[in-house]
């Protein structure tokens, strides 16, 4: 891990841990509750792993306080405000890619918006969130590949979709230039109910 994401690590780890204190959770409580093995909850309080984005779904969502409140610093301003580069790094791919967490608001009902940036032959496979959540993306820049429930739409830049993230989806780039998109999730009673899906590291 380089810096950013050792620091990033180390403050999920933190807020991980302070969370699950602060609900008297054991850590085998929470992994069971998360369907994360204790090992990896370990490391991620740690801070000796940066997680997938599946497996922080899945613990924010067992903490009942949704993942903008685990990669985010702790504010009481009415007005939070994510500067240029601030955004928390979630996915990296293996030609450049990235997908950023730049903003999100607070459970039950948890919106956040992602900037994504997909290198030529890069995909990112989100398994299905929970039930109700929604997912509004436009193409700023390219074209991409956007797959819901098996069913496959080309998007080019300009382009938008609203699509069910309650179904297995992807986003992928089979084109030679690169592509740029931003991602609004809407996830609705965050930590009512445990999340379907699996981590995917």
């Amino acid at each position: 891990m380089d810096s950013h994401a050792e620091s990033l690590a180390r403050a999920i780890g933190a807020r991980v841990k302070t969370e699950r204190r602060t609900r008297e959770l054991t850590l085998d409580q929470l992994a069971a509750a998360a369907g994360v093995s204790r090992r990896m909850l370990v490391n991620v309080e740690s801070g000796a792993v940066n997680p997938s984005v599946g497996s922080l779904l899945r613990i924010s969502d067992a903490l009942g306080v949704g993942l903008p409140a685990l990669v985010e610093p702790p504010t009481s301003k009415t007005v939070k405000i994510t500067r240029a580069g601030e955004g928390a790094l979630l996915w990296t791919g293996e030609h450049g890619g990235r997908g950023v967490l730049v903003a999100g608001t607070e459970p039950p009902d948890v919106v956040e918006l992602w900037d994504w940036t997909l290198s030529p032959g890069e995909r990112h496979e989100t398994p299905a969130h929970t039930a109700g959540t929604r997912e509004l993306l436009q193409v700023l820049q390219g074209r991409i590949r956007l797959e819901v429930d098996g069913n496959g739409s080309e998007l080019a830049t300009g382009d938008a979709a609203v699509f069910p993230g309650d179904a297995s989806h992807a986003y992928s780039n089979p084109h030679d230039e690169p592509a740029r998109f931003t991602l609004t999730v809407f996830e609705p009673g965050v930590g009512v109910a445990g999340r379907t899906e699996h981590p995917d590291a």
